[in-house]
């Protein structure tokens, strides 16, 4: 039988989140309220709480609460976080880097001033839809 070379898929972590993060145009780390936190022109975009095993992003309500009723695993809203456009991301759930870098371009998307989605099209693609 042959024996070919493993894959090791590792899911994604806290210094991926800050990875990628940090890849994102404009975009600097903050601590606040004793997290990490990850902005764009001053707006918060995405934190690292819970001794960083999720992440909290921007998320519209509708979608949202669609997101957590789909896959209730994987989202989940923080109940000082209900009536803002936030939800919770478990790490631990998600399939890999490329949700994962997907979660947190949209979330940057949504925070990122016009010049920037402008000088940046690739990332800025979807907010206008």
């Amino acid at each position: 039988m042959p024996v070919g070379p493993v894959t090791v898929l590792s899911m994604p972590d806290a210094e991926d989140v800050r990875r990628i993060a940090l890849s994102l145009p404009d975009t600097i780390e903050k601590t606040a309220w004793n997290m990490p936190t990850f902005r764009v022109a001053g707006k918060m975009f995405a934190t690292l709480p819970e001794e960083e095993t999720s992440m909290a992003v921007r998320c519209p309500k509708d979608e949202r609460d669609e997101l957590v009723l789909a896959e209730p695993a994987k989202f989940w809203v923080a109940e000082h976080e209900a009536y803002s456009a936030w939800v919770r991301v478990r790490l631990a759930a998600l399939e890999d880097e490329a949700e994962l870098r997907d979660i947190l371009a949209d979330s940057w998307r949504q925070a990122a001033p016009p010049r920037l989605l402008e000088a940046h099209p690739r990332l800025g693609l979807h907010l206008a839809e």
